[in-house]
């Protein structure tokens, strides 16, 4: 059994995410609380039940709100090329996603993402650059705003990167700090940017997350 704790600082608030998960055959069996399930005493407020299996489905059911969360993927092969499709659909919120890559080689990628009855779609390019494939740029368009998004991560040994981004239609600048370790989890800190704000105050998050066999 897997242990996983995920704990999120901000300014104005922070949260906490704990996982329990197991192997049963090729499935895995999760259940994730959150600090809300005991803010006021032990209570369901923010279980959540999960199966999945890698490659294949995840299945997710809220116990406090009884809703429901599945999602499908599956690989193609066309003209020797891999195409990834992944189909989520969220049924409280009624929302039904649809999401799409197609992988050239392991430095080029198109991905594509369409929300059923929002008429919008928002494509992206994954380019990796070099022989160790270090620096990876990231544009995308979104169709629905005419806007283009912006991201670019370079990865260090040993596990550490640094990622920037910037979105077109909200004009924020994002930057961000990641140090994955098998032994200690992983690090974030992040800060972003609104650029279209005359006083251009930071907004930080600092994310950790620890893994360990039970």
């Amino acid at each position: 059994m897997k242990a996983t704790v995920k704990g999120r600082y901000e300014v104005d608030k922070s949260s906490a995410v704990a996982t329990l998960s197991t192997q049963a055959g090729d499935a895995r069996i999760k259940a994730s609380i959150t600090d809300a399930t005991f803010a006021s005493g032990p209570s369901l407020d923010g279980l959540v039940l999960s199966i999945e299996k890698p490659g294949a489905f995840i299945f997710d059911y809220t116990v406090p709100k009884k809703d429901v969360r599945f999602q499908f993927m599956n690989s193609f092969k066309v003209v020797d090329k891999t195409l990834n499709l992944t189909y989520t659909h969220a049924r409280a919120a009624n929302r039904t996603t649809v999401d799409g890559s197609l992988v050239f080689n392991p430095t080029n990628k198109v991905s594509a993402s369409h929300v059923f009855g929002s008429g919008n779609c928002k494509v992206k390019y994954w380019y990796a650059h070099g022989e160790l494939r270090r620096t990876v740029l990231e544009p995308s368009y979104d169709v629905a705003n005419n806007a283009w998004d912006f991201a670019m991560t370079r990865k260090f040994e040993g596990g550490d990167s640094l990622k920037a981004t910037y979105q077109a239609t909200t004009k924020n600048l994002g930057l961000e700090w990641n140090r994955d370790s098998k032994e200690n989890g992983t690090f974030k800190v992040s800060a972003s940017f609104n650029l279209a704000e005359e006083q251009k105050y930071p907004k930080l998050m600092i994310e950790s997350t620890w893994n360990c066999e039970i």
